[in-house]
Parts: C-alpha cells; sequence; structure tokens
C-alpha cells in the first residue's frame, strides 16, 4: 500500500510539473487527475479552440521503456472513454476540437507531444 501511495505521490508530482510546463505553452488548466469510472485523465486543459486531454508519463531513465512506449493501446482507449464522459458531463458538444498529448518525463527532461494519438472509440 505505501508503494502505491508514493507512486500516487509521485504522479502528482509530474502532473503538476507538466502543468506548469503546459501554462508555459499557453495551455489554460482546467483540471488535474479527472476520474470517473471509465479511467483518469491526468490534465485536462485548453489550447486554442481545443480541448486538450493530458496524458503525463514519467520514468526515471530509459532501462524500461520510455514514457512514450508507456502509453499503449488500451491506454489509449481508457483515455479516450474517460474523454468521452468528460465532455459529455461537461457540456462539451460533438462540434468541440478535442486533442490527445503526452507530455513525456524522462529524467529531468520533459517532452511535450501534440496529437499524440487519435480518439480510440469502439
Amino acid at each position: 500500500m505505501g508503494e502505491r501511495k508514493n507512486n500516487r505521490a509521485l504522479g502528482s508530482a509530474y502532473e503538476k510539473l507538466a502543468g506548469g510546463y503546459l501554462l508555459s505553452l499557453g495551455y489554460e488548466i482546467l483540471e488535474y487527475n479527472f476520474r470517473c469510472r471509465f479511467g483518469e485523465i491526468d490534465v485536462v486543459a485548453r489550447e486554442g479552440e481545443y480541448l486538450v486531454f493530458v496524458e503525463v508519463k514519467y520514468r526515471s531513465s530509459g532501462k524500461k521503456g520510455g514514457p512514450l512506449e508507456a502509453v499503449t493501446k488500451k491506454k489509449q482507449q481508457t483515455i479516450s472513454r474517460a474523454a468521452s464522459y468528460y465532455c459529455l458531463t461537461h457540456g462539451y458538444g460533438e462540434g468541440t476540437p478535442c486533442r490527445f498529448d503526452v507530455a513525456a518525463v524522462l529524467g529531468e527532461e520533459m517532452t511535450l507531444i501534440r496529437d499524440a494519438f487519435a480518439y480510440q472509440g469502439y
């Protein structure tokens, strides 16, 4: 239990760090850690006309693969379902342009991949 709590605290710290980076790029942060029965979204933001769902992935080194490799097809489907639910419950209609970005943190370096994957609906 203790390790899971520490991982959550570490994840939260990197999500806030990514949020600061996004702010510096002109994003508006709407919410951190949106959770619903379909999954979780680390950061929900706006950039221009886009509603952006950001997955934050951290790896201390590339030994176990890079942070981008951790955003698997299954993870993309979970994020997509949670994003659909977010739009539904927050009044964003089907005409709202949405995008999925990944903030990849490898050691001390952060890279933002805009439009990292397409919506993975069924």
